[in-house]
Protein backbone atom coordinates (compact mmCIF):
# COMPACT_ATOMS: atom_id res chain seq x y z
CA UNK A 1 0.00 0.00 0.00
CA UNK A 2 1.23 3.44 -0.62
CA UNK A 3 2.21 5.14 2.83
CA UNK A 4 1.15 8.18 2.02
CA UNK A 5 -2.70 7.29 0.90
CA UNK A 6 -4.97 8.43 3.91
CA UNK A 7 -6.75 5.55 5.56
CA UNK A 8 -10.96 5.54 4.55
CA UNK A 9 -13.26 6.77 7.24
CA UNK A 10 -15.45 4.25 6.06
CA UNK A 11 -15.11 0.62 6.31
CA UNK A 12 -14.46 -1.29 2.96
CA UNK A 13 -15.72 -4.81 1.64
CA UNK A 14 -15.09 -6.53 -1.66
CA UNK A 15 -16.68 -8.82 -3.80
CA UNK A 16 -14.51 -11.14 -5.88
CA UNK A 17 -16.49 -13.08 -8.56
CA UNK A 18 -14.39 -16.12 -9.22
CA UNK A 19 -18.00 -18.06 -10.52
CA UNK A 20 -17.23 -17.97 -14.27
CA UNK A 21 -16.38 -21.12 -16.01
CA UNK A 22 -13.78 -19.54 -18.88
CA UNK A 23 -14.65 -21.85 -21.53
CA UNK A 24 -13.13 -19.74 -24.25
CA UNK A 25 -9.88 -19.69 -22.89
CA UNK A 26 -9.76 -23.83 -23.07
CA UNK A 27 -7.96 -24.58 -20.03
CA UNK A 28 -10.09 -27.98 -19.25
CA UNK A 29 -10.49 -25.96 -15.74
CA UNK A 30 -12.11 -23.18 -14.60
CA UNK A 31 -9.45 -20.26 -15.78
CA UNK A 32 -9.23 -19.00 -11.99
CA UNK A 33 -7.67 -21.89 -11.20
CA UNK A 34 -4.75 -21.95 -13.62
CA UNK A 35 -1.56 -21.98 -12.15
CA UNK A 36 0.07 -18.38 -12.70
CA UNK A 37 3.55 -18.14 -11.13
CA UNK A 38 3.79 -20.39 -8.16
CA UNK A 39 -0.17 -20.56 -7.58
CA UNK A 40 -3.52 -20.40 -8.94
CA UNK A 41 -4.99 -16.76 -10.97
CA UNK A 42 -7.59 -16.35 -7.93
CA UNK A 43 -5.42 -16.74 -5.33
CA UNK A 44 -3.39 -13.76 -6.61
CA UNK A 45 -6.64 -11.61 -6.00
CA UNK A 46 -7.55 -12.94 -2.94
CA UNK A 47 -4.37 -11.97 -1.30
CA UNK A 48 -3.75 -8.78 -2.28
CA UNK A 49 -7.56 -7.79 -0.89
CA UNK A 50 -6.49 -9.82 2.34
CA UNK A 51 -2.79 -8.15 2.59
CA UNK A 52 -4.33 -4.83 2.33
CA UNK A 53 -4.58 -2.99 5.99
CA UNK A 54 -8.18 -0.75 4.64
CA UNK A 55 -10.04 -4.09 3.49
CA UNK A 56 -11.91 -5.43 6.66
CA UNK A 57 -14.59 -8.30 4.87
CA UNK A 58 -14.69 -10.12 1.99
CA UNK A 59 -16.78 -12.23 -0.12
CA UNK A 60 -15.68 -14.24 -2.96
CA UNK A 61 -18.32 -15.62 -5.21
CA UNK A 62 -17.48 -19.02 -6.45
CA UNK A 63 -18.56 -22.46 -7.17
CA UNK A 64 -17.81 -25.49 -5.02
CA UNK A 65 -15.36 -26.73 -7.48
CA UNK A 66 -13.49 -23.74 -7.30
CA UNK A 67 -13.43 -23.85 -3.26
CA UNK A 68 -12.50 -27.38 -3.12
CA UNK A 69 -9.32 -25.65 -5.09
CA UNK A 70 -8.90 -22.63 -2.75
CA UNK A 71 -9.28 -24.36 0.46
CA UNK A 72 -8.99 -21.70 2.75
CA UNK A 73 -10.25 -18.14 2.54
CA UNK A 74 -8.53 -15.40 4.50
CA UNK A 75 -9.93 -14.41 8.01
CA UNK A 76 -12.73 -11.83 7.28
CA UNK A 77 -13.77 -13.59 4.29
CA UNK A 78 -17.42 -15.37 3.32
CA UNK A 79 -18.44 -17.29 0.05
CA UNK A 80 -21.54 -16.60 -1.86
CA UNK A 81 -22.98 -18.78 -4.30
CA UNK A 82 -22.74 -17.79 -8.42
CA UNK A 83 -25.52 -16.88 -10.32
CA UNK A 84 -26.13 -17.95 -13.83
CA UNK A 85 -25.06 -14.17 -15.26
CA UNK A 86 -22.23 -11.74 -13.52
CA UNK A 87 -24.90 -9.64 -12.33
CA UNK A 88 -26.83 -12.39 -10.21
CA UNK A 89 -23.05 -13.24 -8.66
CA UNK A 90 -23.03 -9.69 -7.70
CA UNK A 91 -26.34 -9.23 -5.90
CA UNK A 92 -25.37 -12.40 -4.56
CA UNK A 93 -22.59 -10.95 -2.68
CA UNK A 94 -24.61 -8.14 -2.51
CA UNK A 95 -27.16 -10.26 0.05
CA UNK A 96 -23.93 -11.29 1.93
CA UNK A 97 -23.33 -7.58 3.19
CA UNK A 98 -26.77 -6.90 4.24
CA UNK A 99 -25.65 -6.10 7.93
CA UNK A 100 -23.32 -3.63 6.34
CA UNK A 101 -24.45 -0.32 6.50
CA UNK A 102 -25.09 1.89 3.08
CA UNK A 103 -22.01 4.11 4.09
CA UNK A 104 -19.16 1.59 3.58
CA UNK A 105 -16.89 1.34 0.83
CA UNK A 106 -16.86 -1.09 -1.56
CA UNK A 107 -14.58 -2.92 -4.54
CA UNK A 108 -15.96 -5.27 -7.22
CA UNK A 109 -13.28 -7.50 -8.80
CA UNK A 110 -12.96 -10.03 -11.69
CA UNK A 111 -10.54 -13.25 -9.78
CA UNK A 112 -9.78 -12.79 -14.49
CA UNK A 113 -7.74 -9.87 -13.48
CA UNK A 114 -5.08 -11.31 -11.19
CA UNK A 115 -2.69 -8.51 -11.13
CA UNK A 116 -4.16 -5.91 -8.57
CA UNK A 117 -2.37 -3.73 -6.70
CA UNK A 118 -2.66 -1.68 -3.54
CA UNK A 119 -1.33 1.30 -5.61
CA UNK A 120 -5.03 0.63 -7.70
CA UNK A 121 -6.81 0.02 -4.50
CA UNK A 122 -5.32 3.38 -2.64
CA UNK A 123 -6.35 5.21 -5.83
CA UNK A 124 -9.98 3.96 -6.14
CA UNK A 125 -10.68 4.85 -2.34
CA UNK A 126 -9.28 8.08 -2.46
CA UNK A 127 -11.63 8.74 -5.69
CA UNK A 128 -14.76 7.73 -3.20
CA UNK A 129 -13.71 10.91 -0.77
CA UNK A 130 -15.68 12.97 -3.17
CA UNK A 131 -17.45 10.66 -5.31
CA UNK A 132 -20.10 8.02 -5.42
CA UNK A 133 -18.51 5.47 -7.56
CA UNK A 134 -14.93 5.22 -9.11
CA UNK A 135 -13.72 2.86 -11.81
CA UNK A 136 -10.40 2.24 -13.24
CA UNK A 137 -9.58 3.10 -17.49
CA UNK A 138 -6.91 2.94 -19.45
CA UNK A 139 -5.97 4.92 -22.80
CA UNK A 140 -7.14 3.26 -25.88
CA UNK A 141 -3.20 2.67 -27.92
CA UNK A 142 -4.72 1.99 -31.20
CA UNK A 143 -6.37 3.20 -34.22
CA UNK A 144 -9.91 1.77 -34.24
CA UNK A 145 -12.50 1.66 -36.86
CA UNK A 146 -15.94 0.14 -37.66
CA UNK A 147 -16.31 -2.91 -39.16
CA UNK A 148 -18.33 -4.95 -40.94
CA UNK A 149 -18.11 -8.02 -43.04
CA UNK A 150 -15.01 -8.18 -42.63
CA UNK A 151 -14.72 -4.33 -44.61
CA UNK A 152 -12.80 -1.64 -41.96
CA UNK A 153 -15.33 1.45 -42.30
CA UNK A 154 -14.83 5.02 -40.46
CA UNK A 155 -12.01 5.51 -38.24
CA UNK A 156 -13.71 6.03 -34.40
CA UNK A 157 -11.89 8.96 -32.18
CA UNK A 158 -9.77 7.00 -29.67
CA UNK A 159 -9.19 10.34 -27.48
CA UNK A 160 -13.17 10.11 -25.97
CA UNK A 161 -12.53 6.30 -25.72
CA UNK A 162 -10.76 4.60 -22.95
CA UNK A 163 -10.63 0.35 -21.46
CA UNK A 164 -12.23 -0.06 -18.43
CA UNK A 165 -10.58 -2.15 -15.81
CA UNK A 166 -11.99 -3.77 -12.09
CA UNK A 167 -11.52 -3.24 -9.27
CA UNK A 168 -14.39 -0.73 -9.09
CA UNK A 169 -15.46 1.15 -6.16
CA UNK A 170 -18.83 2.36 -4.95
CA UNK A 171 -20.68 3.36 -1.88
CA UNK A 172 -22.63 0.34 -0.96
CA UNK A 173 -25.39 2.04 -0.91
CA UNK A 174 -25.73 3.10 -4.18
CA UNK A 175 -24.46 -0.36 -5.62
CA UNK A 176 -27.28 -1.73 -3.96
CA UNK A 177 -29.58 1.07 -5.40
CA UNK A 178 -28.28 0.12 -9.05
CA UNK A 179 -28.72 -3.44 -8.83
CA UNK A 180 -32.72 -3.56 -7.00
CA UNK A 181 -33.15 -0.83 -10.28
CA UNK A 182 -31.98 -3.00 -12.59
CA UNK A 183 -34.66 -5.32 -12.75
CA UNK A 184 -34.31 -7.38 -16.19
CA UNK A 185 -31.83 -5.33 -17.64
CA UNK A 186 -28.16 -6.69 -18.02
CA UNK A 187 -24.86 -4.76 -18.13
CA UNK A 188 -21.13 -6.07 -18.33
CA UNK A 189 -20.11 -3.97 -15.28
CA UNK A 190 -21.42 -2.66 -12.47
CA UNK A 191 -20.69 0.95 -13.69
CA UNK A 192 -23.21 0.70 -15.99
CA UNK A 193 -25.95 -0.17 -13.75
CA UNK A 194 -24.76 2.99 -11.29
CA UNK A 195 -24.74 5.38 -14.09
CA UNK A 196 -28.73 4.36 -15.14
CA UNK A 197 -29.52 5.74 -12.04
CA UNK A 198 -28.07 9.04 -13.09
CA UNK A 199 -24.75 9.05 -10.53
CA UNK A 200 -21.58 10.15 -11.90
CA UNK A 201 -18.83 7.43 -11.93
CA UNK A 202 -14.79 9.07 -11.53
CA UNK A 203 -11.90 7.53 -13.36
CA UNK A 204 -8.80 6.96 -12.08
CA UNK A 205 -5.32 5.90 -13.80
CA UNK A 206 -5.55 2.21 -14.47
CA UNK A 207 -2.64 -0.59 -14.51
CA UNK A 208 -1.45 -2.41 -17.60
CA UNK A 209 -0.96 -5.33 -15.09
CA UNK A 210 -4.69 -5.88 -14.91
CA UNK A 211 -4.75 -7.83 -18.02
CA UNK A 212 -7.93 -9.74 -17.84
CA UNK A 213 -7.31 -13.70 -18.25
CA UNK A 214 -9.72 -14.84 -21.61
CA UNK A 215 -7.78 -16.77 -23.69
CA UNK A 216 -4.86 -19.07 -23.48
CA UNK A 217 -2.38 -16.66 -24.49
CA UNK A 218 -3.06 -14.23 -21.46
CA UNK A 219 -1.28 -16.28 -19.62
CA UNK A 220 1.77 -15.32 -21.44
CA UNK A 221 1.06 -11.57 -21.46
CA UNK A 222 -0.22 -11.83 -17.39
CA UNK A 223 3.34 -13.70 -16.80
CA UNK A 224 5.40 -10.92 -18.53
CA UNK A 225 3.52 -8.17 -16.84
CA UNK A 226 3.71 -9.80 -13.03
CA UNK A 227 7.11 -10.88 -13.84
CA UNK A 228 6.24 -14.71 -13.25
CA UNK A 229 8.09 -15.74 -16.07
CA UNK A 230 11.13 -18.17 -16.59
CA UNK A 231 12.61 -18.07 -19.74
CA UNK A 232 14.12 -20.86 -21.65
CA UNK A 233 16.66 -20.70 -24.79
CA UNK A 234 15.03 -23.35 -27.27
CA UNK A 235 16.66 -23.73 -31.23
CA UNK A 236 15.40 -25.06 -33.89
CA UNK A 237 17.01 -25.83 -37.65
CA UNK A 238 15.47 -25.62 -40.85
CA UNK A 239 16.10 -26.64 -44.50
CA UNK A 240 14.25 -26.69 -47.58
CA UNK A 241 14.72 -26.82 -51.45
CA UNK A 242 12.91 -25.83 -54.73
CA UNK A 243 13.91 -26.89 -58.09
CA UNK A 244 14.69 -23.83 -60.76
CA UNK A 245 12.29 -23.77 -63.74
CA UNK A 246 12.27 -20.90 -66.67
CA UNK A 247 9.53 -18.42 -66.94
CA UNK A 248 8.97 -17.85 -63.43
CA UNK A 249 9.57 -15.21 -60.94
CA UNK A 250 12.47 -15.74 -58.15
CA UNK A 251 11.47 -15.32 -54.69
CA UNK A 252 14.22 -15.33 -51.97
CA UNK A 253 13.91 -14.08 -48.62
CA UNK A 254 10.83 -12.02 -49.52
CA UNK A 255 12.20 -10.33 -52.14
CA UNK A 256 11.79 -10.89 -55.91
CA UNK A 257 14.89 -11.29 -57.47
CA UNK A 258 15.68 -10.69 -61.40
CA UNK A 259 17.27 -14.20 -62.78
CA UNK A 260 16.74 -16.27 -65.72
CA UNK A 261 14.73 -19.40 -63.93
CA UNK A 262 12.32 -19.21 -60.77
CA UNK A 263 11.41 -21.79 -58.20
CA UNK A 264 8.90 -23.94 -58.82
CA UNK A 265 6.93 -24.75 -55.39
CA UNK A 266 2.78 -24.84 -54.64
CA UNK A 267 3.56 -21.65 -53.06
CA UNK A 268 5.63 -19.08 -54.30
CA UNK A 269 8.75 -21.25 -52.97
CA UNK A 270 10.47 -18.80 -51.30
CA UNK A 271 12.95 -21.27 -50.01
CA UNK A 272 14.56 -19.12 -47.55
CA UNK A 273 11.43 -18.23 -45.96
CA UNK A 274 10.30 -21.66 -46.10
CA UNK A 275 13.44 -22.65 -43.63
CA UNK A 276 13.39 -19.58 -41.60
CA UNK A 277 9.49 -20.88 -40.73
CA UNK A 278 10.46 -24.25 -40.04
CA UNK A 279 13.24 -23.21 -37.40
CA UNK A 280 10.86 -21.35 -35.92
CA UNK A 281 8.00 -24.14 -35.94
CA UNK A 282 10.93 -26.33 -34.49
CA UNK A 283 11.94 -24.38 -31.66
CA UNK A 284 8.22 -24.24 -30.69
CA UNK A 285 8.00 -27.99 -31.13
CA UNK A 286 5.12 -27.05 -33.28
CA UNK A 287 5.50 -29.49 -36.61
CA UNK A 288 6.34 -28.05 -39.63
CA UNK A 289 5.50 -25.53 -42.65
CA UNK A 290 3.52 -28.44 -44.26
CA UNK A 291 1.50 -29.31 -41.08
CA UNK A 292 0.12 -25.77 -40.67
CA UNK A 293 0.00 -25.04 -44.89
CA UNK A 294 -0.79 -28.53 -46.50
CA UNK A 295 0.42 -28.28 -50.35
CA UNK A 296 -3.13 -30.39 -51.02
CA UNK A 297 -4.91 -27.51 -49.66
CA UNK A 298 -5.82 -25.24 -53.02
CA UNK A 299 -5.85 -21.97 -50.37
CA UNK A 300 -2.18 -21.82 -50.27
CA UNK A 301 -1.56 -22.44 -54.13
CA UNK A 302 0.83 -19.20 -55.22
CA UNK A 303 0.65 -18.08 -51.85
CA UNK A 304 3.14 -15.05 -50.98
CA UNK A 305 5.95 -17.41 -48.09
CA UNK A 306 5.87 -14.34 -45.85
CA UNK A 307 2.71 -15.03 -44.50
CA UNK A 308 3.81 -19.15 -43.14
CA UNK A 309 6.81 -16.66 -41.87
CA UNK A 310 4.48 -14.27 -40.17
CA UNK A 311 2.74 -17.39 -39.03
CA UNK A 312 5.85 -18.90 -37.38
CA UNK A 313 6.50 -15.07 -35.32
CA UNK A 314 2.80 -15.05 -34.10
CA UNK A 315 2.76 -18.32 -32.85
CA UNK A 316 6.27 -17.43 -30.43
CA UNK A 317 4.13 -14.58 -29.57
CA UNK A 318 0.94 -16.32 -28.39
CA UNK A 319 3.57 -18.81 -26.32
CA UNK A 320 4.46 -15.49 -24.48
CA UNK A 321 7.99 -16.25 -26.52
CA UNK A 322 10.73 -13.71 -28.33
CA UNK A 323 12.68 -14.82 -31.54
CA UNK A 324 16.44 -13.78 -30.52
CA UNK A 325 18.04 -14.20 -33.45
CA UNK A 326 17.15 -15.60 -37.14
CA UNK A 327 20.41 -17.39 -38.97
CA UNK A 328 19.81 -17.86 -42.85
CA UNK A 329 22.10 -19.37 -45.25
CA UNK A 330 21.13 -19.80 -48.88
CA UNK A 331 22.92 -22.41 -51.33
CA UNK A 332 22.86 -21.60 -54.32
CA UNK A 333 25.68 -20.86 -57.15
CA UNK A 334 23.31 -17.95 -59.06
CA UNK A 335 22.11 -15.75 -58.49
CA UNK A 336 24.90 -13.84 -56.50
CA UNK A 337 22.80 -13.39 -53.17
CA UNK A 338 25.27 -10.61 -51.56
CA UNK A 339 24.02 -7.36 -52.99
CA UNK A 340 20.34 -8.05 -51.97
CA UNK A 341 21.58 -9.52 -48.56
CA UNK A 342 20.59 -5.77 -46.91
CA UNK A 343 17.06 -5.89 -48.36
CA UNK A 344 16.28 -9.07 -47.54
CA UNK A 345 17.47 -8.32 -43.68
CA UNK A 346 15.33 -5.63 -43.75
CA UNK A 347 12.53 -7.89 -44.76
CA UNK A 348 12.66 -10.93 -43.04
CA UNK A 349 12.68 -8.78 -39.77
CA UNK A 350 10.02 -6.68 -41.01
CA UNK A 351 7.85 -9.76 -41.73
CA UNK A 352 8.54 -11.15 -37.89
CA UNK A 353 8.74 -7.43 -36.22
CA UNK A 354 12.23 -7.96 -34.45
CA UNK A 355 15.27 -5.51 -35.25
CA UNK A 356 17.46 -6.10 -38.07
CA UNK A 357 20.36 -7.06 -36.11
CA UNK A 358 18.59 -10.04 -35.00
CA UNK A 359 18.76 -11.51 -38.59
CA UNK A 360 22.03 -12.61 -40.55
CA UNK A 361 21.83 -13.79 -44.06
CA UNK A 362 24.96 -15.48 -45.56
CA UNK A 363 25.49 -17.63 -48.69
CA UNK A 364 27.74 -19.72 -50.01
CA UNK A 365 27.91 -22.23 -53.49
CA UNK A 366 28.65 -25.73 -53.35
CA UNK A 367 31.56 -25.29 -55.67
CA UNK A 368 29.20 -26.64 -58.60
CA UNK A 369 29.15 -30.30 -56.63
CA UNK A 370 25.63 -31.59 -56.41
CA UNK A 371 22.30 -30.09 -58.11
CA UNK A 372 23.09 -26.43 -56.89
CA UNK A 373 26.13 -26.35 -58.81
CA UNK A 374 24.50 -27.75 -61.70
CA UNK A 375 22.11 -24.54 -61.27
CA UNK A 376 18.67 -27.14 -60.97
CA UNK A 377 17.66 -25.80 -57.75
CA UNK A 378 18.50 -23.74 -54.86
CA UNK A 379 18.22 -24.74 -50.99
CA UNK A 380 18.21 -23.27 -47.96
CA UNK A 381 19.05 -23.66 -43.98
CA UNK A 382 18.29 -21.82 -41.13
CA UNK A 383 18.53 -21.66 -37.30
CA UNK A 384 16.34 -19.70 -34.83
CA UNK A 385 16.76 -18.84 -31.31
CA UNK A 386 14.11 -18.25 -29.38
CA UNK A 387 12.87 -17.18 -25.77
CA UNK A 388 10.04 -19.37 -24.30
CA UNK A 389 8.34 -19.62 -21.00
CA UNK A 390 8.86 -22.11 -18.88
CA UNK A 391 5.78 -23.96 -18.67
CA UNK A 392 5.05 -24.62 -15.19
CA UNK A 393 3.10 -27.59 -15.46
Amino acid sequence: MNESAPSPARPVAVILLAGGIGTRAGFGQPKQLELLGNKPVLRWSLDAFAAHPAVSVGVLVASDDVMAAIPALPEGWTLAAPGAERQQSVASALAALAGWSDDALLLVHDAARPGVTAEIVDRLLAALQTAEAAIPTLPVPDTLVEQAHNQAGDVVDRNVLARVQTPQAFRLGVLRSAHAEALEATATDDAQLVRRLGVGVAAVPGDARLHKLTYAEDMAILSGLLGTATMRTAVGMGYDVHRLVPDKPLWIGGMEIAHSHGLEGHSDADVALHAITDAILGALADGDIGDHFPPSDPRWRGAASYRFLAFAGERVGARGGRIDHIDLTVIAEAPKIGPHRPAIRARIAEILAIPVGSVSVKATTTERLGFTGRREGIAAQAVATLSLPVDPR
